[in-house]
């Protein structure tokens, strides 16, 4: 009887622990439309649907921690968030959009993926993914004002802050020639 009961107290507990721990269902749903060109290619070969989901859910946690968001009260209501790699122009690394409320999508170009240099892809990959995590769980005044450097140097803060620094294209601390450079 003892053993009974510590078994489905057990039990309990694990069913328990999710929800003690905090954790918002969010399902993370990736998808490469370009399969067939070289940078979808390499996505599938070098980085592929399970790594970029988890690195999805690597990067909400992290940025749910920067934003002090440690329960789901604090936290947008976002259920779901699709990456697509795209066929896209390219000069376009990435973007995020919404429709419907908290509907999002990440977009990311294939061409952008095929030009990562070699042991860098998951480096660079990451930090555009984090930078593109943030804009789906910052919050956003469209209805009046659209911070549009605001919320890109939030979501640069943070892919900074989780030491994603990108090998070219940003601005030496120090550096640059107008008040948000360097």
């Amino acid at each position: 009887m003892a053993a009974q009961l510590s078994l489905i107290f057990l039990s309990s507990l694990l069913l328990l622990a999710p929800a003690l721990h905090g954790t918002q269902a969010v399902e993370f749903i990736v998808s490469n439309r370009a399969e067939t060109t070289p940078g979808g290619v390499t996505f599938n070969n070098q980085l592929g649907v399970e790594y970029t989901r988890q690195t999805m859910e690597s990067a909400s946690n992290f940025i749910w921690n920067i934003f002090q968001q440690s329960n789901e009260a604090d936290r947008k209501s976002v259920q779901r968030v699709p990456l697509f790699v795209d066929d896209m122009e390219p000069d376009k690394i990435a973007y995020t959009t919404i429709s419907n409320g908290n509907n999002y999508e990440i977009h990311v170009g294939d061409d952008y993926i095929q030009r990562i240099m070699g042991d860098m892809i998951k480096t660079d990959f990451n930090g555009v993914l984090y930078h593109e995590m943030v804009h789906v769980w910052q919050w956003h005044d469209y209805g009046t004002y659209r911070s549009g450097n605001v919320s890109e140097g939030i979501a640069d803060f943070v892919r900074l802050k989780a030491n994603y620094v990108p090998n070219s294209g940003w601005v030496q601390p120090g550096g640059g020639d107008h008040w948000d450079q360097g």
